[in-house]
């Protein structure tokens, strides 16, 4: 495989903001991309997608678990919200086998200071519960390490120890979402940590570091963690996760410059 053949999908709650939610399906598929995905679709006319998504032929590979109240930023980690993260689960569930979504990125959420003593005990609870709810369903569960500038608090910030987690817990559902943004950000080194995490990467998606735009600047080169990412024989979808520095069209050179 080349970075040519390399399958990108658009995060649309990021990319092609210049537009209404729905319309930025068929943007997304006149650029190029061959899939989209979404942070919380919770309150889109469901119907309505399923058939934006079918007339741009395009699927939606990833959602995520709702981000609960005011500065939680997900439910997973949050010690007496268990009811609440099970409500999130179903929820999410429920969305993406009905839409064909294959990956569930399930937020951990920023604990309390006086909670965090119980946080991981309740994120592995949680995460166990999930993957048991999961079962039998075509969707795996992602994890994702949240670098500490952007979302200050976050209980999981390391894709080290997100493997850690994941090899605790034995559960084949449970992967991890490599988000070079944030990896680079954290613990750097892309290129050897995508190598040594390769079998229990769920998705993979990108920015570039420092300002999380399009991934022809900043400190990481792209050319270079696309060709790995071939290199390890990936066969799905690459996730543009960033914030277009004008019209998402006008800086799409690099999606054309990975498949020449």
């Amino acid at each position: 495989m080349t970075p040519a053949h390399l399958r990108f999908s658009a995060n649309i709650s990021m990319l092609f903001c210049e537009r209404p939610f729905m319309e930025r399906i068929a943007a997304a598929a006149a650029a190029g991309f061959d899939a989209v995905e979404c942070h919380f679709p919770y309150d889109l006319d469901r119907n309505e997608l399923r058939t934006r998504l079918s007339d741009a032929g395009l699927v939606m590979n990833g959602i995520n678990t709702t981000h609960g109240g005011e500065r939680e930023f997900g439910l997973a980690a949050l010690h007496g919200r268990e009811d609440d993260f099970q409500r999130a689960m179903e929820q999410a569930l429920d969305w993406a086998t009905g839409l064909g979504v294959s990956t569930i990125h399930v937020m951990a959420g920023c604990p309390a200071p006086q909670d965090r003593a119980w946080a991981l005990e309740t994120y592995l609870e949680n995460l166990e519960r999930a993957c048991a709810m999961a079962k039998g369903t075509p969707v795996d569960l992602l994890i994702e390490p949240i670098n500490k500038y952007d979302r200050p608090g976050y209980f999981l910030s390391r894709s080290d120890e997100a493997a850690d987690i994941i090899a605790d817990l034995r559960c084949a559902n449970l992967k991890l979402m490599f988000d070079a943004y944030h990896i680079q950000i954290m613990e750097g080194d892309l290129t050897r940590r995508l190598e040594r995490h390769k079998d229990i990467i769920g998705h993979i998606q990108f920015a570039s570091v420092p300002h999380r735009r399009e991934p022809d600047e900043g400190e990481v080169a792209f050319s270079a963690f696309f060709k790995t990412i071939a290199d390890i024989g990936w066969d799905r979808w690459v996730g543009a996760e960033y914030k277009p520095r004008a019209r998402t069209e006008d800086g799409l050179e690099w999606l054309a410059a990975a498949r020449r």
